[in-house]
């Protein structure tokens, strides 16, 4: 990977790997999870399960103030030393679970497809092993679990984490994400942007409709909708640089109701995605003119709704060396794969606003298995032998992070 140190493992001595019998409890306790999925601001269970997991651990979970979600510190917070923060998201996504496993969904059209019940496995049993480490003196520094909700719902949860002051003594933070195209046992690691921002956007275009056979004397509405839908694209192509990204793409567009007659009204929805910040930053103002310009070229009144989602995430090379060398001292290089950047998007990022850190993707897929699974699908599982892999990682990284920082 560029620009990262090799580590290959035997060259230190890490403590912190899993038992046979939590690995066991780790799988059971992230298909208890998976049978009963809650979408975002609604995962009280799963928040009570955590509480309950964490005090159990002889650790004091505190719940954040919307009644979902939750942070638990290990170790005393020492304000010479910032803490290094372990991120987990909590929601589950609308639709159904399609598997046939023991485990499946128990909720009718609600389903962990994007992989929030492993990241929350792993991110509870990095607890426990951290908890362990500290009862025995081997923690290096206090470490901040954060379980966010509402990951899935723009402008996503982690901006009200924050609010909350979940980073509140954090000095950097590190979470992965379940990536099905990646072997179970490997991460793929990159430094600067691994995701896109996301946006949304909601055009409505009004003007006097009439009969099709008088277009002239009215807006043609249809065609108008239909230059926006096309030409928005193209102009913004020539108004920012083409390595920003900006991309926008259509959803819906709907307009009218019968053959003969032109329509008052037309809607358009979709999303705009960008890869990097300082575009994503300007973009709201480089879209209403687009739109403006097309829809009055039409005779149209147009109206925007530009709702901000998340902007794109940006791993700090810092935090990402940390990740590698977490991993390779663990595993070996051989277990790391650099990885491209997504045009999905990721709330992770509103913490990169405060402070650095670095988002690693989880390889899910069971070695060998040539099916092609992705996220958001109603089929899609993990191969659980993931969950020691992204454990080991979070420990390692703990463990690293106190030999690479003053």
């Amino acid at each position: 990977m560029n620009q990262l140190k090799s580590r290959e493992p035997g060259s230190v001595t890490l403590p912190g790997t899993l038992s046979e019998p939590l690995r066991a409890e780790l799988s059971a306790f992230r298909r208890d999870l998976h049978m009963h999925p809650e979408l975002g601001n609604q995962e009280f269970r799963t928040t009570a399960v955590l509480k309950a997991r964490l005090e159990a651990a002889g650790l004091v979970p505190k719940v954040l103030p919307g009644g979902t979600g939750l942070i638990c510190d290990i170790g005393t917070p020492d304000v010479r030393r910032p803490m290094l923060a372990i991120r987990a998201d909590l929601d589950a996504l609308p639709i159904p679970d399609v598997k046939t496993v023991a485990y499946r969904s128990t909720v009718a059209n609600r389903a962990h497809a994007c992989g929030h019940d492993v990241h929350t496995t792993t991110v509870l049993g990095a607890g426990l092993v951290l908890a362990d480490l500290h009862r025995q003196g081997l923690l290096p520094h206090a470490v901040r679990l954060l379980f966010q909700p509402a990951e899935e719902v723009l402008p996503g949860g982690a901006a009200d984490a924050v609010a909350a002051g979940v980073l509140d003594g954090v000095g950097r933070i590190i979470a992965l994400h379940c990536d099905p195209r990646v072997d179970a046992g490997k991460i793929g690691l990159r430094a600067g942007p691994i995701t896109s921002a996301c946006d949304r956007l909601e055009v409505t275009l009004d003007g006097p409709g009439g009969h099709t056979a008088r277009p002239h004397l009215t807006t043609d509405l249809v065609t108008a909708a239909a230059r926006v839908a096309t030409d928005v694209p193209a102009v913004l192509a020539r108004r920012v640089d083409a390595r920003s990204g900006l991309s926008v793409t259509w959803g819906r567009i709907e307009s009218g109701h019968a053959p003969n007659v032109i329509p008052q009204h037309a809607e358009l929805s979709g999303t705009v995605r960008c890869l990097d910040l300082p575009t994503w930053r300007e973009a709201p103002d480089l879209v209403h003119a687009a739109i403006d310009e097309i829809a009055t070229l039409h005779r149209a009144k147009s109206t925007v709704n530009y709702v901000r989602g998340v902007p794109p995430v940006v791993n700090d090379p810092a935090v990402t060396e940390l990740l590698h060398d977490a991993m390779a001292a663990r595993r070996g290089t051989h277990a790391i794969e650099d990885t491209e950047q997504s045009l999905g998007g990721e709330d992770f990022s509103w913490y990169l606003e405060h402070v650095p850190g670095a988002m690693a993707r989880l390889g899910v897929r069971t070695p060998g298995d040539t099916r092609v699974r992705d996220l958001h699908a109603g089929d899609f599982d993990v191969d659980e032998r993931c969950i020691e892999t992204a454990v080991e990682l979070f420990t390692a990284a703990v463990l690293t992070d106190a030999d690479t920082r003053p």
